[in-house]
């Protein structure tokens, strides 16, 4: 398992304000290594060279959802990006979102915006994946 300070976590998010706060709630739960995208396309063209442990992305954004993006990140060339964790996270909790996320294997589901007690236990979850 990778210990949380040692964690490469990628957030996808679109929103500048949510973005800074899940950025700056996951450094004082000691990750050391956090990037951000505003979308998926340019999370995609990130995830390669970042190699991230977790991918934390928001459901709803412009040009590229999270669906799609974790969509194509599954299709991914390089086989172990393919299985990357990814955990959404959304203000969104819609039955008819989450019945489009569960199928999509993630590592789980936030409700924005996060309590740090929920963003830990997600990130442990995942990390021991």
């Amino acid at each position: 398992m990778i210990e949380i300070a040692n964690a490469r976590v990628l957030v996808v998010e679109d929103d500048a304000v949510m973005r800074s706060f899940v950025t700056n709630a996951l450094q004082r739960l000691g990750v050391r290594e956090v990037k951000d995208c505003v979308d998926g396309d340019s999370a995609l063209a990130l995830v390669a060279s970042f190699k991230p442990d977790v991918v934390l992305t928001d459901v709803h954004m412009d040009p590229t959802d999270g669906f799609e993006f974790v969509r194509r990140l599954r299709e991914h060339p390089d086989h172990a990006l393919r299985k990357t964790p990814v955990i959404f996270m959304s203000a969104d909790s819609s039955s008819t979102t989450l019945q489009e996320a569960l199928p999509l294997g993630t590592f789980g589901y936030i409700v924005k915006p996060p309590s740090s007690a929920t963003l830990r236990a997600k990130l442990e979850r995942a990390l021991r994946a």
